[in-house]
């Protein structure tokens, strides 16, 4: 969960966003923001989804190599 967290505070960084302006533009809270770019191993794959969407990506199964 750490590597998406990363990308999502990079992604939110690049374009200009407080944690809190992101969590409210998104429709997230600014808990679940913090937590998840924070690598919080416990989140919510609908909320992630839901944060992702903002940057036109979206979480999915891939088989290990």
């Amino acid at each position: 969960m750490n590597k998406i967290g990363e990308y999502i505070k990079q992604e939110r960084k690049k374009i200009g966003l407080t944690q809190e302006a992101f969590a409210m533009r998104s429709g997230l809270g600014l808990r679940f923001i913090r937590e998840l770019e924070q690598g919080k191993e416990t989140v919510r794959l609908d909320k992630v989804n839901q944060a992702l969407a903002m940057f036109g990506a979206e979480l999915i199964p891939v088989k290990k190599e």
